[in-house]
């Protein structure tokens, strides 16, 4: 009996497009884990980010670019 989690002797990336995803690697990644009970509020990245930006500003924060 074989598990589904089994890793195949063999993979075929013949069809596979070198470097597909090395442009947005290099520009960095930025990935958080939300608990669960945080990601209720916000449905997506930029929900997210506005609540973020908006408690800079909350706190007082002298960088004028946000």
């Amino acid at each position: 009996m074989k598990h589904k989690d089994e890793m195949l002797e063999e993979y075929d990336f013949s069809n596979g497009i070198r470097g597909k995803y090395a442009e947005r690697y290099k520009e960095g990644v930025n990935i958080i884990k939300l608990d669960n009970d945080v990601s209720k509020f916000f449905p997506d990245a930029k929900s997210v980010n506005e609540a973020l930006r908006t408690l800079i500003k909350l706190m007082g924060n002298k960088d004028d670019s946000l």
